[in-house]
């Protein structure tokens, strides 16, 4: 017998993703502890072995673009492994995408956060046009006829794909065109011309280097019209059923993300509608994007949740050298620190969907907030996911670096969110922005921040640290990453410090924020109580 199996860990299945602490208690406190049951659902589901397959088929059998009919007719279609379906039927069905626009009830915009923060986990690809459709209707609203009519199609539960005229289908999907091959993040330099057609539509021609989600059926697109750069509606199939001029070049060829389709398009005189002024395309569409910004933040702490996860479990489940692999001293350090980095995450994720919502329902203290601290935790939870990601599956060893375990496939997502809706030089410089335009938005953070004042002496003393750097004004763009980042990890630490266990604050602050910071996971103090930590896992994942 030279193939006896011992040793080797069981899959991670039928277990509730939703089973997570810091998750649950966010969405109370965020005022959306009716969803609970629904969570519950769906992360039943999330952990079976059957979502689980549809995520390894859906990276296995990448989206293939058809140009061509077989007669030669121009079709532009993706074509996508069934299991891909699968996933955004559930999306879709669950409400996460832009249901919550449509309910009058508080915390729906929390409770659709933790749906997709769940949903997730189990694959982070097809979230793209999930995200996009939800963000699309906060640009939508500045044009009320495009909202009135477009809105109860882009909120429906019914996951309709195919190529054919919105007001024909159950349900819709909106993209996102941006960016361009010259400009970048600098979509003023785009080049793509918007002319009047006379009856109110515009005829849209030039190239987007990324086009986010070909499939879907109407875009958001920045163009340069007579009065400067604007945003425009673009259907992909016009209401008497013919293809708009948009033409698919090519799919992109990426890292990770591979389940989704982004392309290369060229627009000939495509027909669109202007969303908002002219010349005020980037105020409109920056919309959109905040609302993706915090869906990039709810992907990373998703990703470091599968990853803690999958961590603790291979690890509990390990023998070596005689007992448990989690129960030797160094690797409860390194499942600790994860643990604590994973929580952070989570926890700033719910307070911004919470003051998401109620921004939206009209608390401006709250939008102030949510200015301020969605730029910090954009560029700082992404910017995290990466490593956390390495680490998570350096925990699992060699098995951890082979395709089967999930975990390359983490590793390879976990720098998109990073990049995706403006890079780290972008956000952080963003934030400092906001600030010097409207100073309530820095009283706003500091104010959620101070809830936490006296209870920790490392978070007091970078408190003051994290105001005293935004002072010297002439060197704060050179600064500005050191900054964004106290600024996020403060935050991080006061609602830990006001929300989670002591083990699991005290743990933090002294490691994030304390003298002796370790730049590994893996390097807290030995008086840190990790059996405590790794136990706001969950105990039903391990």
């Amino acid at each position: 017998m030279t193939h006896e199996v011992t040793n080797q860990v069981p899959p991670l299945t039928g277990h509730d993703v939703s089973a997570d602490p810091a998750m649950v208690e966010g969405v109370r406190r965020e005022g959306a502890d009716w969803a609970l049951g629904e969570l519950r659902s769906l992360g039943t589901l999330a952990g079976s072995a059957r979502a689980q397959e549809w995520g390894r088929l859906a990276n296995e059998h990448p989206p293939v673009l058809r140009t061509h009919d077989r007669y030669g007719n121009r079709v532009d279609e993706v074509e996508f492994h069934p299991a891909w379906h699968e996933l955004m039927a559930v999306a879709v069905e669950h409400g996460l995408h832009a249901t919550p626009w449509t309910s009058p009830r508080p915390g729906a915009h929390v409770a659709r956060a933790a749906k997709f923060y769940v949903w997730s986990q189990v694959e982070a690809g097809h979230g793209c046009p999930i995200s996009m459709t939800y963000a699309s209707v906060a640009a939508l609203r500045h044009t009320r006829a495009l909202a009135a009519e477009w809105e109860p199609l882009l909120a429906s539960r019914g996951y309709d794909p195919g190529l054919r005229p919105a007001a024909a289908k159950r349900g819709v999907l909106a993209g996102m065109a941006m960016t361009e091959k010259q400009g970048g993040s600098d979509v003023r330099a785009n080049t793509t011309r918007a002319e009047p057609l006379g009856d109110g539509t515009y005829a849209i021609t030039g190239h987007k280097w990324f086009n986010s989600a070909p499939m879907c059926d109407a875009f958001l697109v920045l163009a340069q019209a007579p009065g400067g750069l604007s945003c425009f509606l673009l259907p992909r199939v016009l209401p008497d059923g013919s293809r708009n001029a948009m033409r698919i070049m090519r799919l992109k060829d990426k890292l990770g993300n591979r389940s989704n389709a982004s392309a290369e398009v060229e627009y000939e005189g495509a027909v669109a509608h202007l969303v908002g002024e002219e010349g005020r395309g980037v105020r409109t569409i920056i919309e959109m994007v905040n609302m993706t910004r915090l869906d990039c933040v709810i992907g990373s702490a998703a990703g470091m949740r599968h990853g803690v996860t999958q961590a603790v479990h291979h690890a509990t489940h390990r023998t070596v050298f005689g007992k448990a692999l989690a129960e030797q001293p160094l690797m409860r350090n390194v499942l600790a620190d994860l643990a604590l980095e994973s929580e952070a995450a989570t926890a700033v994720m719910v307070r911004l969907a919470g003051a998401t919502d109620r921004a939206i329902r009209g608390d401006t203290g709250e939008g102030a907030l949510r200015r301020t601290a969605l730029a910090a935790a954009k560029y700082w939870v992404c910017k995290r996911a990466p490593m956390h990601a390495a680490e998570s599956l350096e925990c699992l060893g060699g098995n951890g670096y082979v395709e089967e375990s999930q975990m390359p496939r983490l590793f390879r997502e976990s720098p998109l969110n990073g990049i995706w809706e403006g890079s780290g030089n972008v956000a952080a410089l963003d934030l400092l922005r906001s600030i010097a335009k409207e100073p309530d938005n820095l009283d706003a953070f500091f104010d959620e921040v101070d809830q936490a004042k006296g209870a920790d002496v490392h978070l007091d003393t970078a408190v003051r640290e994290a105001k005293d750097s935004l002072t010297d004004s002439a060197t704060l763009e050179h600064r500005a990453r050191q900054v964004v980042e106290r600024l996020a990890l403060v935050l991080q630490a006061s609602l830990l410090v006001r929300h989670s266990v002591p083990a699991v604050a005290d743990a933090f602050c002294a490691s994030r924020l304390g003298p002796e910071r370790s730049l590994a996971y893996g390097g807290l103090a030995t008086g840190a109580d990790s059996g405590a930590i790794i136990d706001r896992v969950g105990t039903k994942i391990a």
